[in-house]
C-alpha cells in the first residue's frame, strides 16, 4: 500500500515517512505547500514528492500531519481527490474537532483520529504511547489493525473517544505545559539561572529540563493547545488556587500544616498511582538517560 503524508516535510511528517519506509517497507509519498522544503525532504528520506491532490489520488491511506489551525482548510483542499474506501488518519494533538472535520469532508472513507504521545526525537515507537480515537465500528476495525501493528513494535496503545482524549490531554499536555512555562518565566525572573544550574540537584534539574524542553518547542503549537483544549481555564484556575494556598502556608510559617498536607498528598498518591513508590529512583533514571552521551 502507498501512504501519502500531507505535511510530510515537517518534523513529525519526516519521522513518520522514514519509519513507514524503513521499518514497515511501505511506499511513501509526501506532499506540502513549500516546494523547496518538499523536494529537500523527499531527497533526504528517499521517498516520492508530489502535489497534495496527486499524492492523495495514488495512495491507499492518507496521513494528515498538519497544524491544527490549518487542518480544516487542508481537508477541504484535498477532499475532491479522496476516494471512497481510502483510509485517512490525522496526527493532531486535539481530537474532537479534527475528527469531526474529517467526517465532514471525507465521506465514504475510513477516518481515524490518532495521537502519537511522543515527538520526532524518538528513535522508534518502541516504549512510547499512541492514542487511537475511533467513533464507529469501521473505525474500530481500522484501530484494531493499527493497534496490533504498534504493539508488535512494543508501543503502548490506548483507545478512547475523541472527547475523552481531549479531556485527558488538557491535563497531560495543557497543565504540564502551563506549569513548565510559568516555571521557566519564574526562573528567568529570579535572575539566578546560571548559579542555580551550577549547584542544582535532582529535583531542580528535573524542573529545569521540563521548563527548557517546553520553551524550546514551537510557540504557536503550544498556544494553539492552550486555546483549544477543553477546560484549560478551569484547570489552570485550580492550579493557581492551589499555588496560592500552599504559598500562604509558607508565608505563615506553619510547618506542621505544610507537613500534614504533604503527608495527605503522599497517601493519596500511594493509593492512586501504582508506580509512586518508584518515583525517587525514576527521577535519577530519567536524568541519567538525558545526560548519557
Amino acid at each position: 500500500m502507498r501512504i501519502a503524508i500531507i505535511g510530510g516535510y515537517g518534523k513529525m511528517g519526516r519521522w513518520l515517512a522514514r519509519a513507514l519506509r524503513t521499518e514497515a517497507g511501505l511506499e511513501v509519498t509526501i506532499a506540502g505547500r513549500d516546494g523547496a522544503k518538499l523536494r529537500e525532504a523527499a531527497l533526504e528520506l528517499g521517498v516520492e514528492a508530489a502535489p497534495a491532490d496527486e499524492a492523495v489520488q495514488s495512495a491507499g491511506a492518507v496521513i494528515l500531519s498538519v497544524p491544527i489551525d490549518s487542518f480544516e482548510a487542508i481537508c477541504k483542499e484535498i477532499a475532491p481527490s479522496v476516494s471512497p474506501g481510502q483510509y485517512i488518519l490525522d496526527l493532531t494533538s486535539i481530537k474532537a474537532r479534527p475528527v469531526e472535520i474529517m467526517h465532514k469532508y471525507f465521506r465514504g472513507c475510513r477516518v481515524l483520529g490518532t495521537h502519537p504521545m511522543f515527538g520526532p526525537g524518538a528513535a522508534t515507537v518502541s516504549g512510547h504511547r499512541v492514542v487511537l480515537t475511533p467513533t464507529n465500528a469501521e473505525e474500530q476495525a481500522l484501530a484494531g489493525i493499527i493497534h496490533r501493528y504498534l504493539e508488535e513494535r512494543s508501543a503502548t496503545v490506548a483507545v478512547m473517544s475523541p472527547a475523552e482524549h481531549d479531556e485527558l490531554m488538557a491535563i497531560v499536555l495543557g497543565l504540564s505545559h502551563f506549569i513548565a512555562l510559568v516555571s521557566a518565566d519564574t526562573l528567568l525572573s529570579l535572575g539566578k539561572l546560571k548559579g542555580a544550574a551550577a549547584v542544582g540537584g535532582t529535583t531542580y534539574r528535573l524542573l529545569l529540563t521540563l521548563a527548557e524542553a517546553v520553551v524550546s518547542e514551537d510557540p504557536q503549537f503550544y498556544a494553539t493547545l492552550q486555546m483549544n483544549l477543553p477546560g484549560m481555564v478551569e484547570i489552570e484556575d485550580v492550579f493557581l488556587a492551589k499555588a496560592r494556598d500552599w504559598a500562604s502556608v509558607v508565608k505563615g510559617r506553619d510547618a506542621q500544616s505544610f507537613a500534614r498536607r504533604m503527608d495527605q498528598i503522599k497517601s493519596r498518591f500511594t493509593q492512586e498511582d501504582p508506580g509512586f513508590a518508584d518515583a525517587y529512583h525514576n527521577a535519577y533514571r530519567l536524568l541519567s538517560e538525558k545526560e548519557r552521551p
